[in-house]
């Protein structure tokens, strides 16, 4: 059996777009950096990590199913709207 990698994802490029994604929720909500964080139960400092797509300087963001969890109940998403796997949420104007 050979092992194709033409389909696997470019991680960096999936941080991003979730990155993106709760920036932009964020914005639409009307709600700070520090509420979403609070609101999910993380750190400040994480979610500022996942809104530039890092879990760690340098390091694309993997953060846990519970912290997606979390996060998509601040925003009254599923964990499926949340990551826009199909790409179907459109940001916000002025914000592509």
């Amino acid at each position: 059996m050979e092992l194709r990698v033409d389909n696997v994802p470019n991680f960096g490029d999936y941080s991003m777009r979730l990155a993106y994604r709760l920036r932009d929720l964020r914005r639409r909500q009307g709600l700070s950096q520090e509420a979403v964080a609070h609101r999910a139960g993380i750190a400040l400092y994480t979610y500022q990590k996942f809104e530039k797509g890092e879990s760690k300087p340098g390091t694309p963001m993997n953060p846990t199913y519970h912290t997606l969890l979390s996060l998509a109940w601040v925003f009254g998403l599923s964990v499926t709207e949340l990551l826009d796997l199909d790409g179907s949420a459109r940001p916000s104007p002025g914000d592509e």
